[in-house]
């Protein structure tokens, strides 16, 4: 089964960037969608943004829309999340994992995903 690991969380402050990744070990995600979600302290798992396999294809979460970025390398096996013009709000541990429903469309709802990450943890200070 895929394993995936995120990296590049951390402190920033508010207006400024940063960039997670998450890379996949023991097998490929290359016929996978992959997505990023977060989740804040008491609060239920959100969902951020996801990429279909080819990379033609991305959905964002209302919040995140016009500020974050999903790409990905599937010579890397890698999926990136660039995060500008942070908030706050923002404060989360993120998330990736692989979206296999087989579904044609790109799926926003986490029951559809699996082999997740263990989290990298942002928070955004204002």
């Amino acid at each position: 089964q895929v394993q995936l690991e995120e990296s590049g969380g951390g402190l920033a402050q508010a207006g400024g960037s940063l960039r997670l990744s998450c890379a996949a070990s023991g097998g490929t995600v290359s016929g996978y969608a992959l997505g990023w979600f977060r989740q804040a302290p008491g609060d239920e798992r959100e969902f951020v943004a996801t990429i279909s396999w080819g990379g033609g294809s991305t959905e964002y979460g209302d919040s995140v829309k016009g500020r974050f970025t999903i790409s990905r390398d599937n010579a890397k096996n890698t999926v990136y999340l660039q995060m500008n013009s942070l908030r706050p709000e923002d404060t989360a541990v993120y998330y990736c994992a692989a979206d296999t429903s087989s579904n044609p469309w790109l799926e926003m709802d986490s029951k559809y995903y699996t082999s997740w990450g263990q989290g990298t943890r942002v928070t955004v200070s204002s």
